[in-house]
């Protein structure tokens, strides 16, 4: 089995199939986000680390997920509508997931487990965790949900 997210596809919030093997050669930044979270108002410096960075081979992907106190309540229309009206969220957003628990998603199921990713086994502490995958879509670091996505070590890999 690969260690790479590029085995798997999934689905965007407007219902179109997404299939990771289409970022081969961008570094990737995996975050599971919600949208009435104290973080939410991460996905402005999301949005402008996208902007910044879309150009460079850097994209991320966010999974919309219910699994911390109820905080994204919403259908995939409503999530979708509050990102583009509160952040102007341009970077992919897939349907709402859950990233804990006995129905994990494959994908956070390959990025917490160290027998999949080959890397390190993690838990998605809370909201806005954020997963950096190479340009191979090889797990290398787990950013905590608190550090900012202009959080200079986050800049230092995309730059590296």
């Amino acid at each position: 089995m690969s260690n790479s997210i590029h085995q798997f596809s999934t689905t965007t919030l407007e219902g179109e199939d997404f299939d990771f093997s289409s970022l081969k050669g961008k570094k990737v930044m995996v975050v599971n986000t919600a949208s009435k979270c104290g973080l939410t108002p991460q996905y402005k410096d999301l949005q402008a680390l996208y902007e910044q960075y879309k150009n460079q081979n850097f994209v991320i992907v966010g999974f919309p997920a219910n699994n911390f106190m109820g905080q994204e309540p919403g259908s995939n229309e409503e999530i979708a509508q509050f990102c583009e009206r509160n952040y102007g969220v341009s970077f992919p957003m897939m349907q709402k997931i859950s990233v804990k628990g006995k129905d994990m998603h494959p994908i956070y199921q390959f990025l917490t487990n160290k027998a999949q990713n080959a890397k390190q086994d993690s838990e998605v502490e809370w909201n806005f965790q954020k997963y950096l995958l190479n340009e191979d879509g090889e797990l290398e670091k787990v950013i905590s949900p608190r550090t900012s996505p202009m959080d200079g070590e986050i800049l230092d890999w995309i730059k590296a």
